[in-house]
Formats: structure tokens, C-alpha cells, sequence
């Protein structure tokens, strides 16, 4: 059986797809659109039931790429995605707002259970509902009550849809067309008039409020003009402080466990060309991606909360002010903030914005906002050029710098957007239509299931990439054109340092000349030139270019080459051979000038390929992904450049 879940936006409806599936989720697109599709599954007893959970929409009549897929799977018996049941859920607290969607998909005439969600908000609030009321105008579907946030209704939507009401034909009001033309618009108008006037009337019957609505002194504090700004900088201080200090001990465990299977591989492996791939190459390259995995869980564990708790909606509200002036609207701050995790879903996520104009300035600043891929690279470079402390006895001075990157992200984006809404002309104008939700203790185990879900395609993804070029790297620091790295060598053995210094400094400088005349060296030195103004030298520059495939790999790959310098001594963490590291007039290689370079480097470089290939997709043309790599490397290299002159 393939069931539809569908439902209004902040329905609880992602709670009811993790009450049903549990752990047993995939996400994938939907075919030929960038569209998320999150599947899942459950059995009863031997019959497998599928669930797709559809986008949130507010209507089948298409305004946006989601609900354009919703009600193209829908009406298509073809597609395969068409479901053998609808599961409708809707917030029972808002009842009467997310009847019209509900009687939209009753109108399609498959089986159906409408579910009654966050029923207990509802009794809270003083909503009665006569269910026998709505039974008699819906007869011929099951009706149920959950309040899924904290697991109760399972048993009453599995019942439901084992015993499935034959549909009879009857409908709550013609349907609406799929098409926005002229004549097709002003029917759906007319046909919406109706269905709504319907609705009303319904709730009129089989709806009943105790208690006045009052605004609650919470939204009065979390909107307010000044204050609602204040709490969202101080919930984004929170955010990076506990990042940055929580973090620290997992860290350690996983630095240590891959330092010492570095070891071990080397002394346990017979000697050669395999025992090297493993230990410089392999090893070095996924340790130093994995070693920052709890911060980047602890990043979706917050947006998570964020999310669940409905505060999220109240930052898109209040934000909505500032971005107005700048060419966008708060609906713009869910793909912004999306993108702190990662932009290639904050991209994806900007479809939800009507006006193009609007959208297009979303795409085009989402990567601007340091996701969670820059957080090995901030966090290594803060660990070696920021030193450790606390400002007024207990803000992290590590800490604030990563909130300070952050900052200076999001004030960049903001200043690209007034920019680019002065270069893109459009006649329409935009606007923004949003529903508060209420505001709920978060679903724990909702945060979670995003975080192993967020946590396992990161981990997928990125170490497909990762070992793919910790191989092509080693591969290259290891060998050079000609007899050029044995012939560096042997002149390198011939010096008066090399002559004073200890055994494991005779390895380390013997194997740092031929690095340097290796595949990897030659490159390295032919875009030194260019990067040498930045404070940078020819092993950072490498790492720059890999890093193209993903932000992340920059770590990796200082891995892998300074484990092939060290020539099989892994004893050293990859922070204490940057501290160690010195240019050839003996002066350090990572200052703070050049440490603080290469963060603001990071903060603005487009260095996501994967980004670029979505961008395309979703403008359907080269020219606004090329436009993007062009004005973010730009800004990336003034800015860097300015940084670096200001502080050395």
C-alpha cells in the first residue's frame, strides 16, 4: 500500500511520518524537480505500507514549484507516486485554516483518513470539536484524533488505514483547476469563494471556543521590534558558544582514536607503497572530516529545535522587516537559514517564494551563509591563530570569533541582496502570506531523526569525496616528475641543517623537499603568486583548490599532505603540524593575519560545486551559477586581501 501524507506547513505532519516510519526514511527528489521527497515505511504485520510525506502546501492550486508537484502527482494516476490512500493532516487548533486543503484532496475522491492533530493544544486553547459533526458532512472517510508530538494516535491511523471507507462519489465543492491561465484563475477564484464560504459555515457547526484568544506575552516578547531582535542574536550566540565548547571532548576522543589507527596501520602493514596509501593518504583524510561531526550535529540539533518549537516562523516574521528594503521577504530567512546547514537545500527550499525576483536574490546569497561544511575549517584555523580565553569571565573568545564569522556571513548576504535588487529589474512586486504556528516544546525525537538524517548524507556524501581525493593527493605529494623529488633529497641531506638536526627532523626535512618537488609541489607553486598576497603559501593553495569539490575537503587534504611530509610519523595532530609549519625565511606560515585571512576567504568563496550544479537547476541556466562563482570569488579575495593587510 502507498499512502500520501499531506498537510498545511507546521501541522506536525513531519511528526506523524516519524511516529509512523521511524528510522526506516530516505530522502530523495521527486522526478525531474529539485522537489524533497522523504519516504518511509512501516509493517503491518506482513504487509508493507509505503508513506511518501508530500511537501506543506496551502492549496492544489499551484502558486509554487511544491504545490505544483503535490497536485501534479495527484492528479496523474500515472506517476509513481500516486498513492493508494491520502493521510490529511491537519492542526486542530486551526481547525477552520487547514480545512481547505483538506477538503481539496477529499474532492479527489481516494480513500482517506483525516487526522486531527495537536488535539491537545487544542483542548488547551478551549477548541471543542464535534467529531460527529464533521462524520456526517465526511461520512465516507475515517476520522482521527493524535497529538503525535509526543507519540499518542499511531495505533488510531494504522486502524484507519487497514480498513479503508469506500468513497461515494460525493464531494465538498467542484474542484479547482491545476492551470494559472486567465480563465482558469478567475474559476479557481470563484470555486475558492465558495469552498470557503462552505467551510466556515462548517466549523460554524462543529466548532465551539471556551476561552477568549488571547495574544500570548511570549509572541508579544518574540516579535517586538527591539527585543525580538535582541533574543535572535543572542539565541545565534548560544548556538556557537555551546558548538564550540560542547564539542570539544568528542573531538579529542575521535583525533586520538584516528591518530592512534594511523599508527597502529603503519607499525602493523609490511612496509610500501600500500602502507603509505593507507596511513598519509586514506586515514589522514577521512580523520580530519570525521573529528568535526559533533559540532556539525549539535548545528542541526539547534535548527532542529529552532524548527520544532515554532520560533523559527516568529525570526521569518520579524525579519521580514529588514528584508523588504533589501529585495527580499521573510520567507527569504527559511532558505538562509537552511543554508547554515547546508546551501544546497537552502536553494532548493527558496521555490516556496512566489515573486522571482525575490527568489532569484535568495539563490544567489544563500551560500553566503557559513553552513555547516565551513565548520571544520573555521574551527581548525580558530584553534590555531585565536588563543583560548573568556571575555567578562565566561564568553568563549573562540566562541565569539566562530559567531563573529557567522555574523559577518549574514551581514555580507544582506549587502549583496541591496546590491543585486538594484541589478535585477522586475515589474511585479512581492509578498509575503505566513501562518504563526503555536509555539510547543519540541519533539525530541523529531530532532534527532533530522540530526542522524543530516548527520548520514553529510557523512555519505562528503566521504565519497573525501577519499576519493586523499587518494588522488597522496598519490601526488608521493611522487614527482622525473628523478626531480630523489634528487631534492639528496641536496636536502647535503645541508648544514639537515647535518645538526635529529633523526626525526632528518625525516621531516628530507621529506618536506621532496614534497615540495612532487605533482602536488610543482602545482602548488605555480599559483603561489597569486595567492601570496593573502598571506598564503603553496600547501594552503592546494588545499584551496581541492576544496572546490567541498568546503570541508580543505581539512582533509592539509591532512594528507602534511602526513606525507611527515614520512610516516603520525604522532603529530594536523594542529600541531600547522603550528609547526614555517615559511622559508623561518618565520610561522599561520598567523592570526594569515589564520584570520583564510577564515574571511571561507566566509564568501563559492567553494561547493554541488551548490552550483543546484543553482543551475533551479534557474534553469549557466548564467546565474557562473555569475555567483565570479561575484563570491571576487569578495572572497578583496575581503581576504584587506584582512590580511589590516593585521600583519
Amino acid at each position: 500500500m502507498k499512502v500520501a501524507l499531506l498537510g498545511n506547513p507546521n501541522t506536525g505532519k513531519s511528526s506523524i511520518f516519524n511516529l509512523l516510519t521511524g528510522l526506516r526514511q530516505q530522502v530523495g527528489n521527486f522526478p525531474g524537480v529539485t522537489v524533497e521527497k522523504k519516504s518511509g515505511f512501516f509493517m503491518d504485520g506482513k504487509e508493507r505500507i509505503d508513506i511518501i510525506d508530500f511537501p506543506g502546501t496551502y492549496s492544489l492550486t499551484p502558486r509554487s514549484i511544491d504545490e505544483a508537484v503535490v497536485s501534479s502527482v495527484l492528479r496523474d494516476k500515472t506517476s509513481k507516486d500516486y498513492p493508494d490512500q491520502i493521510i490529511a493532516v491537519v492542526d486542530a487548533s486551526r481547525l477552520e485554516n487547514n480545512l481547505f486543503l483538506f477538503t481539496q484532496l477529499y474532492d479527489f475522491q481516494l480513500p482517506m483518513v483525516l487526522v486531527l492533530n495537536m488535539w491537545d493544544l487544542a483542548k488547551k486553547q478551549g477548541i471543542s470539536i464535534d467529531l460527529k459533526a464533521l462524520e456526517l458532512e465526511f461520512p465516507d472517510i475515517s476520522i482521527v484524533t493524535t497529538t503525535a508530538r509526543v507519540g499518542l494516535g499511531k495505533e488510531r491511523i494504522t486502524e484507519a488505514l487497514k480498513k479503508p471507507k469506500p468513497r461515494s462519489g460525493r464531494v465538498f465543492t467542484p474542484q479547482e483547476g491545476e492551470q494559472n491561465d486567465e480563465k482558469t484563475e478567475k474559476s479557481n477564484r470563484q470555486s475558492a469563494i465558495k469552498r470557503k464560504e462552505k467551510i466556515s459555515a462548517l466549523i460554524a457547526s462543529a466548532q465551539t471556543t471556551n476561552k477568549k484568544a488571547d495574544r500570548k506575552l511570549l509572541d508579544r516578547f518574540f516579535v517586538h521590534p527591539v527585543s525580538g531582535y535582541l533574543f535572535f542574536l543572542f539565541v545565534l550566540l548560544v548556538m556557537f558558544q555551546s558548538i564550540f565548547s560542547f564539542a570539544t571532548y568528542p573531538m579529542e576522543l575521535i583525533e586520538g582514536a584516528f591518530g592512534f589507527l594511523a599508527q597502529w596501520s603503519s607499525h602493523s602493514m609490511p612496509t610500501g607503497v600500500l602502507n603509505d596509501l593507507i596511513c598519509q593518504g586514506i586515514i589522514p583524510g577521512i580523520g580530519g572530516v570525521l573529528i568535526f561531526v559533533p559540532q556539525i550535529a549539535l548545528l542541526f540539533f539547534f535548527i532542529g529545535i529552532l524548527e520544532e518549537t515554532g520560533y523559527l516562523s516568529r525570526v521569518v516574521f520579524i525579519m521580514d522587516r529588514i528584508m523588504r528594503p533589501l529585495g527580499l521577504n521573510g520567507k527569504s530567512v527559511v532558505p538562509l537559514m537552511s543554508s547554515l546547514a547546508c546551501a544546497i537545500p537552502g536553494v532548493m527550499s527558496a521555490r516556496t517564494i512566489g515573486d522571482w525576483k525575490e527568489r532569484l536574490i535568495t539563490i544567489l546569497i544563500a551560500p553566503l551563509m557559513s553552513c555547516s561544511a565551513r565548520i571544520p575549517v573555521y574551527t581548525l584555523l580558530i584553534a590555531l591563530v585565536i588563543p583560548e580565553g573568556y571575555i567578562f569571565g565566561f564568553i568563549n573568545i573562540q566562541g565569539f570569533v566562530l559567531f563573529g564569522l557567522y555574523l559577518l556571513g549574514i551581514i555580507g548576504a544582506l549587502l549583496t541582496a541591496f546590491v543585486l535588487k538594484l541589478l535585477i529589474k522586475n515589474k511585479s512586486k512581492g509578498f509575503m502570506l505566513l501562518e504563526l504556528p503555536n509555539l510547543k516544546p519540541p519533539r525530541w525525537g523529531n530532532v534527532i531523526y533530522s540530526v542522524l538524517e543530516k548527520v548520514k548524507v553529510f557523512l555519505l556524501d562528503v566521504g565519497k569525496i573525501i577519499v576519493a581525493i586523499s587518494i588522488l593527493l597522496w598519490f601526488l605529494a608521493s611522487y614527482g616528475p622525473g628523478t626531480k623529488m630523489e634528487d631534492a633529497k639528496n641536496n636536502s641531506m647535503q645541508s648544514q641543517e639537515f647535518i645538526d638536526a635529529s633523526n626525526n627532523a632528518k625525516a621531516s626535512i628530507k621529506s618536506a623537499a621532496g614534497l615540495e618537488n612532487s605533482y602536488i609541489g610543482h602545482l602548488g607553486k605555480f599559483i603561489e603568486p597569486v595567492i601570496k598576497p593573502l598571506g598564503y603559501d603553496w600547501k594552503i593553495g592546494i588545499s584551496l583548490l581541492t576544496s572546490f569539490a567541498a568546503r570541508e575537503v580543505f581539512v582533509g587534504s592539509l591532512s594528507t599532505i602534511y602526513a606525507v611530509q611527515a614520512d610516516g610519523d603520525n604522532s603529530k595532530s594536523l594542529l600541531q603540524s600547522m603550528k609547526n609549519e614555517k615559511r622559508p625565511d623561518g618565520t610561522p606560515t599561520y598567523t592570526l593575519a594569515s589564520g584570520m585571512s583564510l577564515m574571511v576567504f571561507y566566509v564568501f568563496a563559492m567553494q561547493c560545486m554541488s551548490t552550483l550544479a543546484v543553482v543551475k537547476r533551479e534557474t534553469q541556466s549557466w548564467k546565474w551559477p557562473i555569475f555567483q562563482l565570479v561575484f563570491m570569488g571576487v569578495m572572497a579575495y578583496v575581503f581576504s586581501w584587506l584582512t590580511y593587510l589590516a593585521l600583519v
